[in-house]
């Protein structure tokens, strides 16, 4: 699947330069490109990343931040800034909205995003619900691996869940290996029945799928779903209408056939779970990599929101991501579209 191309950046071009004016070249002591050669021509075809004006880059977004939200309570150092350039290749007003966006979905959702930190999460960490695998695809990505089966609702809401989704997505967007390759997404829906899927509603799906197309830095390159019964017709009815069509066409439902499924992601990476000739499915490894983070995710999500953030409120979160109104999503009319698909 290739990654079809945006508009040209809005930033400054060699054109604007002197004749004799050369582009900064030399990496400031706080940024250092973790970068291989092959991933920095990646990046420059299919990011727009030029090397040489990544510094530029950067600087630009970060004087817009200054100008237009003065008062925003984010971080401007060059490595965090950069995951939204690349997400958005390098478009300066793109990359400013999802900045934006970021920090308004973390506002407009709190019991999602406070007190966030791996600790408070071990029950989801320990129940397998998600995992990343050991092994990048052939392409790069991290493979976020996710079995609703796994989620005991009498345990813990649903949002719990999504808190452990976006922990590590979080954990994963910090490599800058996964900024240019992005990542993948394998569901197993083997077990899903109809009242563990009705708690996955509108209002929900709608909150869930704004952060990941328009509140997060990350480029989700495919989602795998597998292991899928009648009742995921209802399902994916629900979330459909608010995917674009970009992401809508990277989902792929293979069902029971792991051969299927073997096309894309190659046995050799994949557990033996799903047909893999990887060993079996640990979930232990990447809990640990989550836990021994605990520090990090304290100082980013558990401190006080200064009262000068206020002026997110003039930003509107993406569509679907305020959080007042329940959004008419009663239990009976998901369940009615749920039925539908039997």
């Amino acid at each position: 699947m290739s990654e079809e191309s945006d508009s040209l950046r809005t930033s400054p071009s060699a054109a604007s330069l002197s004749e004799n004016e050369l582009p900064p070249t030399a990496e400031p002591a706080g940024y250092v490109c973790s970068l291989t050669e092959e991933l920095v021509t990646k990046a420059r075809e299919e990011l727009q990343e030029k090397p040489e004006w990544r510094l530029r880059d950067v600087q630009a977004l970060r004087d817009m931040v200054r100008k237009e939200y003065p008062n925003l309570s984010t971080s401007l150092e060059d490595a965090f800034l950069l995951r939204f350039l690349r997400a958005r290749k390098f478009d300066y007003d793109r990359a400013l909205q999802l900045l934006i966006n970021y920090h308004s979905c973390r506002r407009s959702w709190p019991e999602v995003f406070s007190n966030l930190r791996p600790s408070a999460l071990k029950e989801v960490l320990a129940s397998g619900f998600l995992t990343v695998l050991p092994h990048t695809d052939p392409r790069g990505c991290h493979i976020l691996c996710i079995r609703p089966d796994r989620w005991i609702p009498n345990n813990y809401p649903i949002t719990e869940n999504i808190r452990a989704i976006y922990l590590t997505l979080e954990k994963l967007i910090q490599s800058e290996e996964t900024q240019v390759n992005g990542i993948v997404i394998l569901a197993d829906y083997k077990g899903v029945s109809l009242s563990k899927a009705s708690h996955f509603g509108p209002f929900i799906a709608k909150k869930v799928i704004g952060i990941l197309q328009d509140g997060f830095p990350i480029r989700i390159k495919a989602v795998h779903v597998v292991n899928e019964p009648r009742i995921f017709k209802g399902i994916f009815a629900i979330i459909k209408p608010f995917l674009k069509e970009k992401i809508a066409n990277r989902f792929f439902l293979h069902g029971s056939d792991l051969n299927s499924l073997h096309t894309n992601l190659p046995r050799n990476i994949l557990p033996k779970e799903y047909g893999g000739t990887a060993g079996e499915l640990d979930i232990t490894a990447w809990n640990a990599v989550l836990l021994a983070s605990e520090e990090d995710f304290v100082r980013e999500f558990c401190q006080p929101v200064p009262a000068c953030d206020s002026i997110l409120g003039q930003a509107l979160p993406p569509e679907g991501l305020t959080s007042d109104a329940p959004c008419d999503d009663s239990m009976r009319a998901v369940k009615s579209q749920l039925y539908s698909c039997y």
